[in-house]
């Protein structure tokens, strides 16, 4: 197990996932650990739809979930506390990639917030109850 906590952001909520990277942030503080701050891209380029797109919009769809995640953390913590976060922006689907994250760094929690709440996921938002079900790791759910 490494000494790192992983948050998992949705970047196109807003300001929705702020106290979710707070609270990461504090509890990676309570224990020394690195924080990896995840977002992630849907992966248009196997589906039907990935024909409508450009051959490069997948990278500048990256570039801009970099941008975005990177004004977003630095509008939940500050500057100098950013730039010791790891930011990491995958493709797919959110809860498969922030699993996949898990599995490569064996951190110590993984942190998400419960958002988009329907009657199929009374409690968690889909991809936070995924990763809860599947998760190898105690997560913490922001609500």
């Amino acid at each position: 197990m490494t000494n790192s906590i992983i948050c998992g952001v949705d970047i196109s909520n807003g300001d929705d996932d702020l106290k979710t990277i707070q609270t990461a942030s504090q509890l990676a503080g309570l224990h020394d650990a690195q924080l990896d701050v995840i977002a992630v891209v849907p992966d248009f380029g196997m589906s039907q739809v990935g024909n409508f797109f450009n051959k490069d919009h997948h990278d500048k769809m990256v570039t801009e979930a970099k941008e975005h995640l990177n004004a977003l953390v630095t509008k939940a913590l500050d500057a100098e506390k950013n730039s010791k976060v790891r930011h990491v922006v995958a493709t797919g689907r959110a809860y498969e990639e922030v699993l996949s994250l898990a599995k490569k760094t064996d951190p110590l929690l993984i942190v998400v917030g419960a958002h988009k709440a329907d009657l199929a996921d009374y409690l968690l938002g889909p991809n936070a109850a995924r990763v809860v079900r599947h998760a190898k790791c105690s997560v913490y759910v922001v609500r």
